[in-house]
């Protein structure tokens, strides 16, 4: 991925014909037309001069003139042209803008819209093949195919503002605002972007220079969810089709939003907490890093912005909450809201914090490793069935303590951390159980377990990751292969095996070309490898701790629909349960064999030195058969000795007694 991410190429140009009045055909976006119509005659804009660039287009300054009966009025606006797309995909981006476009337009968070026109253009696109024929020379055949491709680029027109938070930031001397400034924007912010979370928008992409400042010098929102439209439509800037926002604030899983996504509102919480911690300390994060530097150091090393010392505790709690990587556990911006109207009265006129404590804190359940604002997103009601929640990511057995109950009585505030009264199977009364300790099972699903659809899709991953469900039976899940949260009902979906971080899985024998590569063992066989991760969508990062040091990158990803576990127990004969020990860990061979050869050896010491005490043993009772015929006794002194060997030492054999006597 890495490698495929490179500095921005540039957009497709081409010459540009403006529509002569509202086209017929773009009237005809939805069924049924809103009571605000956002179409503009291009004819009414005139553009000025160019006065922002960002990743998904140019902002111009230009004025546009609206007349009536009785009025005749000349507005200055800003008009974000966008990329040029394919006449075929603009639709979709048209039909999410329409539907929007009265709810944005009452969102007092969100800068003023004024509506929406269209540019159109024509690009030639050229294809060529060459053909060879042989006769008694070579001759080329040149064919050129010419398609005329129709882009359209989309324009909107919005209130033009005077400055931004970033603009006030280049003014001040170190770029950063004090902290009083920093909790009220943050609140204006947090508010309009929860705002555009209530009907569904995201924004992905949060940074100061985004933040516009209306005359009452309130922070409003200048992208009001750009990139979200454009999921799903081909760009011509493909750098962009890699990414999903604006680099230095953009979450792990903007980067790769099918593969380490989904895209969710935790996402921008993300991108809130980059520009946080830029209006603190006037540094842009990853500032002066490559497109690909970003990628790795947030992507592939897990590295997270540096927040400034000497913030209020709730308010360093809430913003390093916002660089969680699993995107569940980052808060909402509920929570953000909380955290900073909590704080602003513990500030000096100074800007210092004069609070109680200063320690940061992470909120997290040592029960469950979830945080608290994720216990918090799914609120208990009398009536809920409920269990104890199981460690996450985690294949240890857990007692038990509430196996299933019903919940029968709630204590206030139970959204944050209080306690519920449950009825539980087989006991008179019921028990005050921590409601940090529980999950809802609702259809006999939980947040947190894995799914399989029922009917598969070959557009996506059949086996998920359940994000949420509604007491009504709909439900949100996380699928490899989809970008965003996929919803539906409790009654299109199954109870799946689950996976663990530790278990060890391979490729299913049956599947030939997995989604992602995957090593071989010697001989051809899929390779055993290692839990390491679970991202939210189901996807699993493994490692391969068998292989030795120096081999190629021993971290894959895998589709949970086309693994399956190993262990010793699925082993079946000694080389099998051999080979699944090597998978633990790259030493063991190297071990095996070391033990092997000392083996050897010491089973050679032990024969060589039997063989030397036989010898030695041998020598000692010749000496003593020689010393017995010295003292005259008969002189069979080599009858005891093999004839082979008695050979070896009597050349001529063995001497007899006559030919003794007769020597004397």
């Amino acid at each position: 991925m890495a490698e495929e991410i490179g500095e921005s190429t540039p957009a497709v140009s081409f010459d540009y014909e403006l529509y002569e009045g509202d086209p017929d055909h773009l009237r005809t976006v939805a069924a049924t037309p809103p009571l605000i119509s956002p179409w503009i005659d291009p004819a009414s804009l005139k553009l000025k001069h160019r006065i922002g660039r960002g990743p998904f287009g140019d902002v111009w300054l230009a004025t546009h003139h609206q007349s009536g009966a009785d009025f005749d009025e000349y507005h200055e606006v800003a008009v974000k042209m966008l990329h040029p797309v394919e006449e075929d995909h603009m639709q979709k981006f048209l039909n999410k803008f329409e539907e929007l476009f009265p709810m944005l337009r009452r969102h007092s968070g969100v800068c003023w819209l004024h509506g929406i026109s269209i540019l159109s253009g024509k690009v030639l696109s050229l294809t060529s093949y060459m053909s060879n024929n042989v006769l008694f020379f070579s001759v080329a055949i040149i064919t050129v195919t010419i398609h005329l491709v129709m882009f359209c680029q989309i324009c909107i027109a919005m209130k033009f503002y005077e400055g931004s938070v970033g603009d006030r930031m280049a003014q001040l001397k170190g770029g950063k605002l004090p902290l009083p400034n920093v909790l009220r924007h943050g609140i204006d912010l947090a508010k309009g972007i929860e705002g555009l979370h209530s009907i569904g928008l995201l924004v992905l992409n949060l940074k100061p220079s985004n933040f516009l400042l209306n005359e009452h010098n309130q922070v409003i929102l200048g992208d009001f969810g750009i990139p979200y439209l454009l999921l799903g439509i081909p760009l011509p800037n493909l750098d962009l089709d890699l990414r999903i926002g604006t680099p230095n604030y953009m979450a792990p899983e903007q980067w790769e939003p099918k593969v380490r996504g989904p895209i969710t509102f935790e996402t921008d919480t993300w991108g809130f907490g980059c520009s946080i911690v830029e209006m603190l300390t006037g540094v842009q994060p990853w500032f002066g890093m490559s497109i690909a530097e970003i990628y790795d150091s947030v992507v592939v090393k897990q590295e997270k912005p540096q927040l400034p010392k000497g913030l209020p505790p709730a308010v360093e709690n809430v913003i390093n909450g916002c660089f969680e990587y699993d995107l569940r556990n980052r808060p909402l911006m509920a929570d953000i809201i909380h955290a900073f109207e909590s704080s602003q009265n513990g500030i000096s006129n100074d800007g210092e914090w004069i609070g109680i404590g200063s320690r940061s804190f992470l909120e997290k359940s040592g029960s469950s490793c979830y945080t608290s604002w994720f216990l918090s997103k799914d609120h208990f009601q009398v009536g809920d069935t409920v269990r104890s929640r199981k460690i996450v990511n985690s294949c240890k057995a857990k007692s038990m303590d509430v196996p299933e109950g019903t919940i029968v009585g709630l204590e206030k505030d139970t959204d944050r951390g209080g306690f519920v009264l449950v009825r539980i199977h087989g006991l008179h009364n019921p028990q005050r159980v921590s409601v940090s300790t529980l999950e809802r099972v609702t259809s006999g699903f939980v947040v947190g377990g894995w799914v399989r659809m029922i009917e598969e899709n070959n557009h996506h991953s059949s086996v998920g990751i359940l994000h949420s469900i509604q007491r009504n039976g709909t439900v949100a899940v996380g699928f490899l292969g989809l970008e965003t949260l996929w919803k539906g009902q409790c009654s299109e979906l199954q109870m799946a095996e689950a996976y663990y971080v530790g278990q060890f899985v391979r490729v299913k024998e049956n599947i030939l070309t997995p989604r992602f590569d995957w090593p071989h063992k010697r001989g051809g066989a899929w390779a055993t490898g290692k839990i390491s991760r679970i991202l939210p969508n189901g996807c699993l990062v493994v490692r391969f701790p068998g292989r030795l040091p120096g081999d190629v990158s021993s971290s894959y990803l895998a589709d949970p629909s086309q693994v399956e576990r190993v262990s010793f127990d699925s082993c079946p004969g000694i080389v099998e349960k051999y080979q699944h020990a090597e998978d633990f860990h790259w030493v063991v061979r190297p071990l095996a064999i070391t033990i092997g050869l000392l083996t050897a050896l010491k089973l050679g010491f032990f024969v060589g030195g039997n063989a030397r005490a036989r010898l030695k043993m041998g020598k000692r009772n010749q000496q003593q058969g020689d010393g017995n015929a010295q003292d005259g006794q008969s002189g069979g002194n080599s009858a005891w000795l093999p004839q082979p060997v008695a050979n070896i030492l009597f050349r001529d054999g063995p001497p007899t007694a006559t030919a003794t006597a007769t020597a004397r």
